[in-house]
Order: structure tokens, then sequence, then C-alpha cells
């Protein structure tokens, strides 16, 4: 007969109860630390700024669009990227998404689609 553990923990009053996802320095950890969550934030974070700059790409140099790339998209996912190294291909793939989107932005190319 097998029994469940109880992980809560209690601290006076309040009742402390485990969670599966968690968010420590920006990384959106799981409990199987598949890093699905996080690559999912960070691709509809940097998909959202690329849109925006998609519309004031053509007020603005190409310079500045590059730099606005870079700040905005780039730097979200140079950020932490050793948390996400021997993941399986397909988990990383949206990211490569990001950076192809991000690059056509710079080059001013037409989109096309992703995996």
């Amino acid at each position: 007969m097998s029994r469940l553990v109880d992980l809560s923990l209690h601290v006076g009053a309040a009742t402390i109860n485990p969670v599966s996802v968690v968010r420590e320095l920006g990384i959106v950890l799981d409990d199987e630390l598949m890093m699905k969550p996080h690559i999912y934030k960070v691709t509809s974070v940097a998909f959202y700024h690329n849109r925006r700059l998609k519309k004031v790409r053509s007020i603005v140099r190409a310079e500045i669009t590059t730099s606005f790339v870079s700040a905005f998209i780039l730097n979200r996912l140079d950020y932490c990227k050793k948390v996400l190294a021997n993941l399986p291909v397909s988990t990383v793939a949206p990211l490569q998404c990001v950076q192809n989107a991000a690059a056509r932005l710079i080059k001013g190319l037409q989109p096309i689609g992703c995996l």
C-alpha cells in the first residue's frame, strides 16, 4: 500500500502548497525542467515586439530598426540560454522561428511560416 507524501509547508496559520511552474530571475521552470513554459513565454513576448516593430520599420532608419530588434528581441533570446542547452530540437524550434523572424524584420523580407 503506497502513501502519498504531503508536500505542503505549514508556517504559522499559512499553508504553502507546491506548484508545477515557478519563475526565478526571469526563467520559467517547470517541474520536469523541459523549459516549455519558458520558451512559450519568450516566444510570445518576442513575436509581440516583432509585430510592433514592423509598424515602425518604415518610419525609422535601418540602423535604428536593428538596434530595436537587438534590444527587444535578440536580448530575450540570449538571456539565460545556458538553461536551454541539450534540450531537444523540437523544444527549442520556436526560438529559432523568433530569430528567423527578427532577421527578416531587419532585412525587410516577407515573413514565411515556421514549423
